[in-house]
């Protein structure tokens, strides 16, 4: 059985938008980064610094560049799609094969990889420590499943379940979420895994 967690099996797995994620796959091989995965999605790397990685949502799909705050954008394509949240990430979001234009997408690597190799940068703000809110610690207390499944998460996914817990204002909220979380802690899901189309 081959492995879940290549960029192959990405590609493979890709219910929609295959055919055009297999187009951007091959202009950025053709770059000569180095194509891995993470998080989860197809990323491309020059000496160890992530350059460009690609993905897809139930409406769109998208490039993104952890530095594209860097980058020129003269065709103003690039967005934050966080806005308030991410400094230096930005997307440039496609919903059809009328949108990849092979000289556009390869000119934006080559900057993006120009600014890593100057070693330009916008650092992300310092978080604080993790804080599981008592609710959350509660009830992962009480299934040692979803308790050991918890600790498995990526730093960014135990961030994302605990602010979400953290700013619900009620307490029927609060229980609304978690009951909705806790099945999908216990199954190793990130909160928003499933807007991604992997």
């Amino acid at each position: 059985m081959a492995d879940k967690k290549t960029p192959d099996a990405y590609f493979k797995n890709a219910d929609k938008w295959r055919e055009e994620l297999l187009a951007l796959r091959k202009i950025l091989v053709s770059t000569g980064l180095k194509e891995e995965l993470k998080w989860g999605s197809p990323f491309y790397t020059l000496d160890g610094k992530h350059i460009v990685g690609l993905t897809a949502f139930k409406n769109f799909f998208c490039l993104w560049f952890p530095q594209g705050a860097l980058l020129k954008d003269e065709k103003k394509l690039l967005i934050n799609a966080q806005e308030g949240v991410t400094r230096a990430q930005r997307q440039w979001r496609m919903t059809g094969a009328k949108d990849i234009k092979p000289a556009v997408i390869k000119a934006y690597v080559k900057e993006a990889a120009a600014l890593a190799r100057e070693g330009k940068e916008i650092k992300p703000k310092r978080k604080g420590a993790l804080v599981v809110p008592a609710e959350l610690k509660t009830a992962l207390a009480s299934n040692k499943r979803a308790s050991a499944a918890f600790e498995k998460l990526t730093p960014g996914k135990r961030r994302e379940y605990a602010d979400y817990i953290a700013e619900a204002k009620q307490a029927a909220t609060k229980e609304r979420r978690l009951k909705k979380i806790l099945p999908m802690i216990a199954a190793g899901a990130g909160l928003n895994d499933k807007y991604k189309n992997c």
